[in-house]
């Protein structure tokens, strides 16, 4: 009996994500109440402007908006810590379906990156315990780019951390949380 070359593509994935996180299901259309519910959240923690609730929710249904059409599955908030602060980090979660020839590997998808993004991001391939995955990181957002067993495509993992930035410990818990991507 041989093993298979290449290995059966997953059923899902499991991503450990705080409790404080909020998580919105982008696959279903209930996904606009569940935003709006934290947006009524946020202003009833802190002191916001009606033209910043309007900013703030125009922002991140639009966020959301174009995660659907892109096919994300998953979107997550987290409100930094920081006094007035009303703009969330995030975490958008996609698939990228890539079959046959369209399958590139982590080195040349990297490479592909690297050449569209020029100077504007540090680009590199690296090792998650899921398995390999392109890094994509400017000041403010992190991206991996995660190579999906059974050669089906990437799950990606899109980070935005507006406020505090991609080196602080917000930066760090997002790194940790890809770390923690496992598939099932």
């Amino acid at each position: 009996m041989t093993v298979p070359q290449h290995p059966q593509p997953p059923e899902d994935y499991r991503l450990l994500v705080p409790r404080d996180w909020f998580r919105i299901d982008l696959t279903l259309d209930r996904w606009r109440p569940q935003l709006k519910k934290f947006v009524d959240q946020q202003v009833a923690q802190r002191p916001m402007s009606a033209e910043a609730q309007r900013e703030l929710w125009t922002a991140l249904r639009n966020t959301a908006e174009s995660g659907v059409a892109q096919g994300s599955l998953e979107l997550f908030l987290r409100t930094e810590a920081s006094v007035g602060a009303s703009t969330p980090a995030t975490l958008l979660i996609s698939l990228l379906p890539m079959r046959g020839a369209l399958n590139a590997p982590p080195k040349e998808l990297a490479e592909s990156l690297a050449a569209r993004r020029q100077d504007t991001a540090d680009v590199s391939v690296t090792e998650l315990p899921a398995g390999n995955a392109v890094r994509v990181s400017t000041t403010t957002t992190l991206d991996y780019y995660v190579y999906m067993p059974g050669e089906v495509g990437y799950l990606l993992l899109a980070f935005t951390v507006p406020l505090s930035g991609v080196k602080s410990p917000m930066g760090d818990l997002c790194e940790a949380i890809a770390a923690s991507l496992r598939w099932v």
